[in-house]
C-alpha cells in the first residue's frame, strides 16, 4: 500500500491539538523502507547489463506487491546526488533520471551536493520534473529554507516523518557561483531544532540524508556525517544516507565491511537508537529494511542490499572467463525502457565519436586518484599546463570522475572524466605566492576531493607540510614570476583552496575542461600510458 502524504500546511493548522494522531493500535504494522543513493546519472544499464532504472523498476514493483499482499506499507526514498556522472544524463540536465524516478514512484529524496553542479535555475527545472519532494532542512537563502524540510506520511495509521539533510561541505564542493547567497547550516543542529516538532506530529522519524557514513564518526577532513548526527540528535529511528558511496554493512560494532559481497547477510549501523543504511551508489543495489511497528516501538525484522543485475567474473577451467549475475537476472520494465530509450539514443549519437587512443588505461579511479598521483591526474594537469603556457598546474582530484580506457577513447569517456564544465584558468604570481599555494595543496587530506594532482613540479611532503618544492626541475625562486594553471572551481575557492579569481592577473581562458582534455588526446594520440606514470613527482611521508 502506497503511503498517503499528509500536507504540512494542514498539520500546522491543527497545531493547537495536543496530539495529531490517534493512540497506536495494538495490532502491529509492517513497514518496508526501500532506498537508493548517489545515482549519478546511471539511468541506463552499463555495458555488462548491470543496474539501470528499468531493472530497478521491476525489482521495486515486485517488492511493493509482496508487501501489499502481506498487509504492509512501503516508502521509497533516495539519499541524493541524482546529478552528474554519465554524459547521456549530464548533457540533458539529468532529465531522464528525474523523470525515471517519478515513474518508479519515489516518495521523497534528500538534496545532494551534486544537485548544485549546475545553476539554480536547472535545479528548479528538475524539481518540476518530479511529483515528490526534494527535502533539506539545513539549506537557507535570505534566511528562509530553500527546500521543504520534511514530509509526513500515513502508513496504516502510523505517522512517519521523513526529514531531509544535506552535507554542509556543499558550499566548497560545487562552483561558488551556483550557491551564491545560499547557506548550508550544520545538519545536526537543524535536526535537533526540528525534533520537537516532528515528535509532536509523527511516531516514526526518518532522516533522508546526504552527509556520508563514517565508521565510529571518523570523518577526517569531511563534514560530520550520519554517525555523528545520530549521536548528537536523540529520537531518530532510521537514517537513509548517501554521499560516501559505500554499502553500510557492519561486521562488528562501528566497523564497516568494505569488501561486501552481494547476497551476503548485511546489518545496518546502529547509533543512539537509530539504524543507519546506505546502498552504495549508481543504483547497484536497492536497500530493503523491513520493520514492525508495535506498541509505540519500531523494530527491525530484516535488512538486505539487493543487487540490481550485478555480476562477477567466473573463470572457467580452460582459463576463459565470463560474467555471471549474483542471483536471478532481473528483467527490465518495458514502460521504463520506453521512457528512457529516446534519451539514451539522443546521447549516444553525440558521444560515440572517437577522439583519441591509448595503449593502456589512464587511471582516474576514485579509490586511487584521491589518495595518490595517478596517470590520468598527470595527463590532465599536463594538458592544463600546456594550454595555459604555464610553469606548473594543480588539479583537485574530486574533479576527475572516471578513468580513460585503453584502446579507442570516445567523447563519452572524456565527459565521464570531466562532467562539471569547469574552465581552465591561470594566474601569474611570485615564487613566494607559488610556494604558499603549493603548501595549501599539500595540506589537502588524502581521500578528499581536494587532494591534488600536479604537473611541472617535484614535491616532498611530510604530514601534510610541504618540505621541498621545485618547478621545472629547479628550486623555487621567491622573487621570480611563475604562471600556475588551475580550474575555475578551485580558483573560486572550491574544495577549500585559496581564492584566486579576485586576484590581480587572474585570467579565465574560457576553455572547458572536457574540451581541453579532448584536444590534448587528439594532439598526442596514440598515447603511451607509461609516459604519464607519476614516478617520484610527489613524495609523501
Amino acid at each position: 500500500m502506497k503511503a498517503r502524504i499528509i500536507g504540512i500546511s494542514l498539520l500546522l493548522a491543527l497545531g493547537g491539538c495536543s496530539t495529531l494522531y490517534p493512540a497506536p493500535a495494538t495490532a502491529p504494522v509492517r513497514i518496508t523502507i526501500l532506498h537508493t543513493n548517489d545515482h549519478h546519472g546511471r539511468f541506463w544499464q552499463n555495458s555488462d547489463g548491470e543496474y539501470g532504472m528499468a531493472a530497478r523498476k521491476t525489482l521495486i514493483d515486485g517488492i511493493r506487491a509482496e508487501v501489499r499482499a502481506a498487509g504492509g506499507y512501503s516508502l521509497l526514498l533516495d539519499g541524493g546526488d541524482v546529478n552528474t556522472g554519465v554524459p547521456e544524463s549530464d548533457l540533458l540536465d539529468a532529465e531522464p533520471d528525474f523523470r525515471g524516478m517519478q515513474q518508479l514512484g519515489y516518495d521523497a529524496m534528500a538534496v545532494g551536493n551534486h544537485e548544485f553542479d549546475k545553476p539554480l535555475a536547472t535545479l528548479q527545472k528538475q524539481r518540476g520534473w518530479i511529483g515528490f519532494p526534494m527535502l533539506s532542512a539545513n539549506i537557507y537563502r535570505n534566511g528562509q529554507r530553500l527546500f521543504q524540510p520534511y514530509q509526513l506520511f500515513n502508513l496504516g495509521g502510523v505517522k512517519v516523518a521523513v526529514m531531509g539533510l544535506t552535507t554542509d561541505d556543499t558550499g566548497k564542493m560545487v562552483s561558488p557561483d551556483n550557491v551564491k547567497g545560499i547557506e548550508f547550516r550544520k545538519p545536526a543542529r537543524e535536526a535537533a531544532q526540528l525534533m520537537p516538532e516532528l515528535k509532536a506530529r509523527a511516531q516514526v522519524i526518518i532522516a533522508a540524508t546526504h552527509m556520508g557514513h563514517y565508521p565510529d564518526g571518523a570523518h577526517g577532513s569531511n563534514a560530520e556525517g550520519d554517525v555523528e548526527m545520530a549521536r548528537q540528535v536523540p529520537g531518530l529511528d532510521l537514517i537513509v544516507g548517501g554521499h560516501s558511496q559505500n554499502p553500510v554493512c557492519m561486521k562488528a560494532e562501528n566497523v564497516r565491511d568494505d569488501a561486501y559481497v552481494p547476497g551476503t547477510p548485511c546489518a545496518p549501523d546502529r547509533q543512539n537508537g537509530a539504524w543507519i543504511v546506505q546502498a552504495h551508489e549508481w543504483g547497484k543495489y536497492l536497500g530493503r529494511a523491513d520493520f514492525e511497528y508495535r506498541d509505540g516501538k519500531l523494530n527491525l525484522l530484516r535488512y538486505q542490499l539487493l543487487p540490481v543485475n550485478l555480476k562477477h567474473t567466473l573463470v572457467q577451467a580452460d582459463g576463459s572467463s565470463r560474467k555471471v549475475s549474483y542471483g536471478a537476472p532481473i528483467a527490465e520494465n518495458a514502460e521504463t525502457l520506453a521512457l528512457l530509450r529516446p534519451y539514451q539514443e539522443q546521447g549516444q549519437a553525440a558521444l560515440s565519436v572517437v577522439v583519441g587512443r591509448s595503449d593502456g588505461k589512464l587511471d582516474g579511479d576514485r579509490a586511487r586518484v584521491r589518495w595518490q598521483p595517478t596517470s590520468l591526474g598527470v595527463f590532465s594537469a599536463q594538458a592544463m599546463m600546456d594550454k595555459a603556457h604555464a610553469d606548473f598546474a594543480v588539479l583537485n582530484s574530486g574533479g576527475i570522475r572516471d578513468s580513460l580506457p585503453a584502446g579507442d577513447i570516445r567523447y563519452k569517456d572524456v565527459l565521464k572524466v570531466y562532467p562539471f564544465g569547469s574552465t581552465l584558468v591561470y594566474i601569474d604570481m611570485s615564487g613566494r605566492e607559488a610556494l604558499a599555494y603549493l603548501q595549501a595543496a599539500a595540506a589537502m587530506s588524502p581521500g578528499s576531493g581536494g587532494f591534488a594532482q600536479f604537473a611541472g613540479v617535484r614535491l616532498r611532503i611530510a604530514g601534510g607540510v610541504l618540505q621541498q618544492a621545485q618547478i621545472g626541475g629547479r628550486d623555487i625562486d621567491p622573487a621570480r614570476r611563475y604562471r600556475m594553471a588551475v580550474n575555475s572551481f578551485m580558483a573560486a575557492g572550491g574544495d577549500g583552496y585559496p581564492r584566486l579569481n579576485d586576484k590581480p592577473g587572474y585570467v579565465d581562458s574560457g576553455y572547458v575542461d572536457a574540451d581541453l582534455l579532448r584536444a590534448q588526446l587528439a594532439a598526442h594520440s596514440p598515447l603511451r600510458s607509461a609516459d604519464f606514470l607519476p614516478g617520484d613527482q610527489v613524495v609523501r611521508h
